[in-house]
């Protein structure tokens, strides 16, 4: 395995695809007809979309999201998800540090992430990489909702 970790800025149709196929396993819910999503999200100027390759094959994605309040540049690791046979081999890892070395150079005060309960393996990685259990509630909204 010749395991590259790169931010992209442009997808092509079949790496958008390939990527988009991997939502799945972050979500079940989600569906794999993502790839304009994702295409936009790697050419926006607030967010960067990293993606680990195994001889140029996609096999995992990270989106680190940045924005300035009053109190600070903060920025969100995001739909973290590296395709099942991949896992164990240093693709999450990479993925994270890339994202946490992206947002130092950002000059983020603080990076944060939510992980689903069940995702304890993926806890396990963000421990290791320096992230601490806060105490602060996320709470969730659909505006889109009535």
């Amino acid at each position: 395995m010749s395991l590259e970790i790169r931010r992209i800025t442009r997808l092509s149709d079949a790496d958008a695809e390939a990527l988009a196929a991997l939502l799945p396993q972050l979500d079940g819910r989600l569906r794999p007809g993502r790839a304009a999503a994702l295409q936009a999200v790697a050419a926006d100027d607030r967010t960067a979309l990293f993606v680990a390759c195994d001889d140029a094959r996609p096999c995992g994605m990270l989106t680190l999201a940045w924005y300035d309040v009053p109190s600070g540049r903060k920025a969100w690791i995001e739909d973290v998800v590296v395709d099942a046979a991949y896992r164990r081999r240093g693709a999450g890892r990479g993925l994270v540090e890339a994202a946490v070395a992206h947002a130092a150079a950002l000059g983020a005060e603080r990076l944060s992430l939510t992980s689903n309960p069940s995702r304890t393996a993926a806890h396990a990685l963000y421990f290791a990489s320096g992230f601490e259990k806060s105490e602060t509630a996320v709470f969730a909204l659909n505006p889109k909702k009535p």
